[in-house]
Parts: structure tokens; C-alpha cells; sequence
């Protein structure tokens, strides 16, 4: 189990990373575009992943980690159950969405050439 100001925590250790209000939710951002909001009224973490990283994190159960119902979930929002979750997995995740979302400079900067 991982609680909302741990993931939040998780969230902030990212480089170059910012707390904004995403309307009625914490939203965590890098160079202007969001990749995670919490969701503390139901316990959970949304990612932005790609479809491809979506799969990969779902097939490994879809009680901790699934995709956001609807359109966006399609697009790679993928919901994390922070009541189930390991705290390594919702890390592992948390870096995909960062790297997923953030300029290839950026994670050059900080991870190297590799994007994911």
C-alpha cells in the first residue's frame, strides 16, 4: 500500500517536476504538460502512459493497474489502485508517464538517450 503523500512525494522526486491544480485535483507536471494526477477520494494515481506501457503495466494485474474508462483510457490514462499497488511498481510507472510526457532533452538530461 502506498499512501497520497507518498505517491505525491514519488511524484515531486522527478526532475524538473511541479504540483498544479488539474481542476479539482493535484496534477503533476514537467515543462508544461501533466503526466499524473491523484485521485486521493478514491486512492489512486492516474498515469499518462503510451498505449504500448499501458498493456505492459496492465497484464500484470488489472485490480492494481487499468485503464481509465472511456476515450481517455484508450489514449493511455491508466488508473494505479495505491491500496494495492507496490511502491516499486507505482515508481516504475510514475518514470514511464515522466519520460513518456516529458521533451527528449529533458530526459536526455536526466536518464540518458533512452526515452522509456
Amino acid at each position: 500500500m502506498v499512501t497520497i503523500e507518498q505517491a505525491r512525494k514519488m511524484a515531486l522526486a522527478l526532475p524538473e517536476t511541479e504540483e498544479k491544480s488539474h481542476f479539482h485535483l493535484a496534477g503533476f507536471w514537467v515543462k508544461k504538460k501533466i503526466f499524473a494526477t491523484l485521485h486521493s477520494d478514491k486512492n489512486y494515481v492516474m498515469v499518462k502512459l503510451s498505449p504500448i506501457d499501458q498493456s505492459v503495466f496492465c497484464a500484470y494485474n488489472n485490480e492494481v493497474i487499468f485503464p481509465v474508462p472511456g476515450g481517455w483510457g484508450k489514449r493511455g490514462a491508466t488508473f494505479i489502485n495505491l491500496k494495492k499497488v507496490r511502491k516499486s511498481m507505482l515508481q516504475d510507472a510514475l518514470t514511464t508517464a515522466w519520460k513518456t510526457t516529458a521533451p527528449s532533452k529533458v530526459v536526455e538530461k536526466y536518464f540518458g538517450k533512452e526515452k522509456s
